[in-house]
């Protein structure tokens, strides 16, 4: 282990604490979430939060409500849902497959037919009729189907065929990866290797006709998919995929607080002194912060961004 991952070690809650999803509906979502899926609320908070829209410099528009929301006990792969007062622009809407930005939240199943079969009875409609299955080059056996969220947010059911990963009672677990569409792969992979000190589990190329079928992709278009974890926790991953043979619109400057969808990714870290010393060290602009909000409280906080734009922020408990 070299120096830079020891340090890292140290400093880095590897596996992200929770994602950041703005929504027009709390009462849709946690219908989503909890009512279908099984997930857990496990803190709600009505009315306005000025110490959250200081952090996040959101001065046009108040919270109306805000829910935590995870798979029963997990600390890792939470959501923080924002509902806003004034209708806010969604990340993702009218996007293309390969437009760059946060893109899909997978989920992990344990039977993928069975849990599809329980959705669609509930009313839920998935993009395609049926499940794609496909054995990646590293050996991955999995199944997915993609359906279409609240917000504009793509949602993934996964399962990974022969996988140790605990599946709760429920059928549901996640979140796992957050899919990031990205660029410049090599250098959002030196990001997440150097600053935030995540492991590679998978690296593949994806490509051939069965593949731009299962993606919607144009002929002769490949994916170059790369995923990173902390070692045996299968929640909290992230996941970047570069589209190879076609290019989308930059949609991450949209990805921030006030907006609908997913907007950014969190940590909890016992020493952010030492980790903004970090970020320095390596060249990466930080902001320094502090949250005094009704669910989310810091004694300090830091807020950067991936090379391709992705909002991370960092808190210190208070």
């Amino acid at each position: 282990m070299n120096a830079i991952r020891r340090k890292l070690v140290r400093l880095m809650a590897s596996a992200w604490h929770w994602v950041s999803i703005g929504t027009a509906d709390m009462g849709a979502a946690l219908d989503f979430w909890v009512g279908r899926l099984g997930f857990e609320c496990v803190a709600r908070a009505e009315g306005d939060d000025p110490g959250l829209r200081e952090h996040w410099g959101v001065t046009d528009r108040q919270i109306a409500q805000q829910a935590m929301v995870r798979s029963a006990g997990a600390e890792n792969g939470g959501m923080h849902l924002v509902e806003w007062n004034v209708a806010a622009e969604s990340v993702r809407a009218e996007a293309q497959v390969f437009d760059l930005c946060p893109k899909n939240l997978d989920i992990y199943v344990d039977d993928l037919p069975v849990r599809m079969a329980q959705l669609t009875e509930q009313g839920v409609v998935f993009r395609n009729e049926h499940y794609s299955e496909a054995v990646s080059p590293d050996g991955v056996h999995f199944r997915e189907i993609h359906l279409a969220g609240h917000d504009d947010v793509n949602i993934v059911l996964l399962q990974v065929i022969g996988s140790d990963t605990p599946i709760p009672d429920s059928g549901f677990y996640g979140l796992g990866p957050l899919v990031c569409i990205v660029r410049d792969p090599a250098e959002e992979k030196r990001f997440i290797d150097t600053i935030l000190g995540l492991s590679l589990s998978h690296n593949n190329i994806l490509e051939g006709p069965e593949i731009e079928e299962m993606i919607g992709l144009p002929a002769g278009c490949a994916l170059e998919v790369s995923i990173w974890a902390e070692p045996g926790q299968p929640l909290g991953e992230v996941e970047l995929v570069t589209y190879h043979g076609t290019d989308g619109a930059n949609r991450y400057p949209r990805a921030q607080p006030g907006a609908r969808g997913v907007t950014h990714l969190n940590w909890w870290l016992d020493d952010i002194e030492a980790f903004a010393a970090h970020l320095t060290e390596q060249g990466v602009s930080c902001k320094l912060s502090k949250v005094e909000g009704s669910l989310i409280q810091s004694s300090s906080s830091l807020i950067f961004q991936s090379p391709a734009g992705l909002r991370l922020e960092a808190h210190e408990r208070s």
